[in-house]
């Protein structure tokens, strides 16, 4: 495997991240989320390269950074059984402000399903829960101006 230069991963500001696993459509999840998550950037992307242990071309690693947060991308090798996502488990994500909110939950929900939202609920002004086209589950919040 040849060496790749992969972004700081001792950075003190997450020490958390997630990393998430595909079944041949990572490259195409990182786009999708770069396209609707602020200030996205795909930072790193490595593909599997011939005699490699996994499907050439396809993410050896991936990284998307947002927000000052990251995220991990990979794709399982054809033939493997690659765990499905489920909504047990999602990313809470606290908006800025209202337009913010609506872009990130009208982005996720293309193509997946709006399981809750958007509503008022508690100290949210607006909180919706969506597991987005390839089974993420998210949940964008908009706190209310006075909490």
């Amino acid at each position: 495997m040849q060496h790749h230069e992969m972004s700081d991963l001792t950075s003190p500001k997450q020490r958390l991240i997630p990393f998430l696993s595909f079944q041949g459509c990572a490259e195409e999840a990182m786009n999708f989320y770069a396209s609707i998550l602020p200030n996205a950037k795909i930072e790193t992307l490595i593909r599997f390269e011939q005699g490699e242990d996994g499907d050439e071309g396809k993410v050896l690693f991936g990284e998307l950074s947002f927000s000052n947060q990251r995220l991990m991308f990979l794709d399982i090798k054809s033939g493997l059984e690659c765990p499905r996502f489920s909504w047990a488990t999602s990313f809470y994500f606290e908006c800025r402000d209202e337009c913010e909110f609506d872009a990130v939950f009208n982005g996720l929900s293309q193509g997946g399903i709006v399981m809750s939202g958007p509503d008022t609920l508690l100290h949210f002004h607006k909180v919706a829960w969506i597991t987005d086209k390839f089974g993420v589950a998210w949940q964008p919040v908009l706190k209310s101006p006075q909490s």
